[in-house]
């Protein structure tokens, strides 16, 4: 893809499709919504840790956050192709804005279970549509830079939420940050009303019947090279993310003897470096196809997940960690980059929402997974062996993008 005119890396021009009032008003309102959902996160936890003493009731908290993005993806995912995007952008944050509304007068577990269950699949619409949404707003030749902005906005969102919701929460209250989360939702709403359909969706899918609907997605990753290699690769990436989250305590407090402290470490070493690659991701594909590039930045994440798995002490596996966030904040902004590039617009909610949910299906696979193998052999083979489904997946997107041609409207490579 050709996302630039060459020369070095500039922050300053890759934040200059700001500019667009639109992209703009997108950016603020899912960096604001970001901010305030980590933070609830965090007092989500607490709250139901806090009222049960229970692993069990953690467990589910975080299970019904995602699952729902795997049902939507399987029988709802047409729906964000046929409906107005906007109108599902916006209906999203309205539903989760009643929802953390209503959280500071829930009174048990399972009310605060159900609510977050609601929110969960608010969620699983919202992401889709944005995505989906991005590339009209800008040009093709911004698009690269537009997608790798969004991306590190959220992984911004994701180290800075926690910190500030733990510190709320420790001088009040988990209800004061499940309001300030519900103004968040509210304010993002305000900002996306003020984008014109129009510009989130140039062509809206004529249903064929909603089964047909959706086979016909789930047709566009058996006709789409390009679609099958995010599909199968970053996959492998999502298996290693289960283990290596449900371990990482394990490896921090266990194995590098680092306490809670360590543990904090690893997280916030991650987040630097996942924001350091979303920031780089459109430098990198300057003059590049985004297909032939791909492959090649699942290695710094496997050698950071195999570094931090052999490191002897826990600044050593936080320097690891950064080099692994590093790969993992290039990797997921060309996954949704291929994504854009690679399926109509008719189509393109479709895939999104299939590949989320086929993604997070494995996420949860292995989170269930990672309990009992972090048991049976460690913390530290653990990381090992999500280490090497990492370089896997690299393997694959090597194997996959040879004769993927550029998508329309994107340049070949000049020869050598």
């Amino acid at each position: 893809m050709t996302g630039g005119t060459g020369g070095r890396f500039s922050l300053g021009r890759r934040a200059a499709v700001l500019r667009h009032d639109n992209f703009r008003l997108l950016f603020l309102a899912t960096l604001g919504s970001g901010v305030g959902t980590w933070m609830a996160t965090i007092a989500l936890t607490i709250d139901i840790t806090s009222r049960t003493g229970s692993p069990w009731w953690v467990s589910t908290l975080f299970l019904v956050t995602f699952l729902p993005s795997v049902v939507v993806g399987l029988a709802a995912g047409p729906l964000v192709d046929r409906l107005s995007r906007k109108r599902l952008i916006v209906s999203a944050d309205l539903a989760r804005f009643v929802v953390f509304a209503l959280l500071p007068f829930a009174h048990t577990a399972l009310e605060i279970v159900l609510l977050a269950g609601v929110a969960g699949t608010a969620n699983s619409f919202f992401r889709p549509a944005v995505l989906a949404g991005v590339p009209n707003l800008l040009d093709e030749a911004e698009l690269a830079a537009g997608t790798s902005l969004l991306q590190a906005s959220d992984w911004l969102a994701t180290a800075v939420g926690p910190v500030v919701g733990g510190a709320i929460v420790s001088a009040s209250s988990e209800h004061l940050v499940y309001w300030i989360n519900a103004v968040t939702f509210l304010f993002s709403a305000a900002l996306l009303l003020q984008i014109p359909a129009r510009f989130l969706q140039s062509e809206q899918g004529i249903t064929r019947g909603h089964w047909r609907d959706l086979v016909e997605g789930l047709a566009a990753f058996k006709q789409s090279r390009a679609l099958l290699i995010v599909l199968a690769a970053f996959g492998l990436t999502m298996l290693a993310s289960g283990l290596v989250n449900v371990s990482e305590i394990f490896l921090a407090t266990r194995s590098l003897d680092s306490g809670a402290f360590g543990y904090g470490l690893l997280w916030t070493a991650t987040g630097i470096g996942l924001v350091g690659g979303s920031l780089v991701t459109s430098a990198l594909l300057e003059r590049r196809q985004v297909v032939r590039i791909y492959p090649f930045v699942f290695a710094p994440w496997a050698a950071g997940i195999l570094g931090a798995s052999i490191s002897p002490k826990i600044w050593v596996a936080a320097l690891a960690m950064v080099l692994a966030g590093f790969g993992n904040g290039l990797a997921f902004p060309m996954t949704v980059l291929i994504v854009q590039q690679h399926t109509s617009d008719r189509l393109r909610g479709r895939a999104f929402t299939v590949i989320i949910s086929a993604h997070n299906a494995l996420l949860g696979v292995a989170m269930i997974l990672a309990g009992a193998l972090t048991n049976a052999t460690g913390a530290r083979w653990t990381y090992a062996i999500a280490g090497t489904l990492t370089a896997a997946g690299g393997v694959t997107a090597y194997m996959l993008a040879r004769g993927v041609a550029p998508p329309p409207g994107v340049a070949a490579e000049p020869a050598a």
